[in-house]
């Protein structure tokens, strides 16, 4: 599994032209999945994230998690994060994992992720066509690959 993690003063996912989930400060998860993946990689994947301290505390130094700061999770599926561009100009997305396998994965790290923090945690729909809208902040943007915990 990968992801890409983005610290948000407000983040937002819109569905024909209408809000479908929306958070004040907290975390935007992009998360793509492959078919090497299970429910280890998000078991993993979740107890990483919600350990995170990329908040700021008073001294203004990065060492809170999303649980002391209140925040909230805003998890957007996103296949293209297993773009591969090595030929050509055209992404190829072959190590995507299909919805059949992707989907209840999806689900699962979403519960995990909702266990393991403690926090809400509100989504996108899977497949659907989707306008991610957001404030990221500080800039903090964090990727993260299951494969490459070490």
């Amino acid at each position: 599994m990968r992801v890409v993690l983005q610290r948000v003063q407000s983040a937002s996912v819109n569905i024909d032209g209408q809000v479908h989930a929306a958070i004040d400060h907290g975390v935007l998860i992009l998360v793509g999945i492959e078919d090497a993946d299970g429910q280890e990689d998000a078991d993993w994947l979740a107890s990483k994230i919600s350990g995170l301290r990329i908040f700021n505390d008073d001294e203004d130094k990065m060492n809170l998690p999303i649980q002391d700061i209140q925040g909230d999770y805003l998890v957007i599926s996103q296949f293209t994060l297993h773009a591969s561009t090595k030929k050509g100009n055209r992404p190829s997305y072959i190590r995507a994992a299909k919805p059949p396998t992707a989907i209840p994965l999806y689900n699962y790290f979403i519960d995990a992720l909702a266990k393991t923090s403690g926090r809400t945690v509100r989504t996108g729909v899977f497949g659907a066509d989707m306008q991610v809208v957001l404030i990221n902040d500080g800039p903090v943007t964090i990727m993260i690959d299951t494969k490459n915990k070490e």
